[in-house]
């Protein structure tokens, strides 16, 4: 980042900013379970949102990819806001937030694999697994 650049980011209203992506963030997850198919006035999880078309979109799908969006906002915004220079952790390769949030998720897409190879559905413990993952990722990667 330029110096410029650098002294802009530091001007900006970093409150309002979150603030605003934070509502932004909320008001989608509001239109996704104001979306959601209800039956008997509770939200029916596994219905589907789009009945006939070419994706299972349920809920909790909609839900894991707005989580992903939330988390995208969220380190484009602190890499903005707190810029890093790149770290060597155990893997011996330099590595920024969003490299580690990369490597966090994509190993914790073969974590869910895996579990349901071996264990089958809930998730619930996979859940906790990659959690556990992501931190030591975050903390040594």
């Amino acid at each position: 980042m330029t110096a410029s650049n650098n002294a802009a980011a530091k001007g900006a209203n970093w409150t309002l900013i979150s603030l605003s992506a934070a509502a932004v963030m909320g008001a989608i997850l509001g239109a996704l379970l104001l979306a959601a198919p209800r039956q008997d006035g509770a939200i029916a999880w596994f219905a589907p949102m789009n009945p006939g078309g070419w994706m299972a979109w349920t809920l909790p799908v909609a839900l894991f990819f707005w989580t992903i969006a939330c988390l995208l906002v969220t380190f484009t915004l602190l890499a903005i806001r707190f810029p890093e220079t790149p770290r060597v952790g155990v893997l011996r390769i330099e590595t920024t937030r969003g490299d580690r949030l990369f490597i966090s998720l994509l190993g914790s897409a073969f974590i869910c694999l895996g579990w349901l190879f071996f264990f089958g559905a809930p998730l619930w413990g996979a859940v906790i697994l990659c959690l556990v993952y992501a931190a030591a990722v975050f903390r040594w990667v």
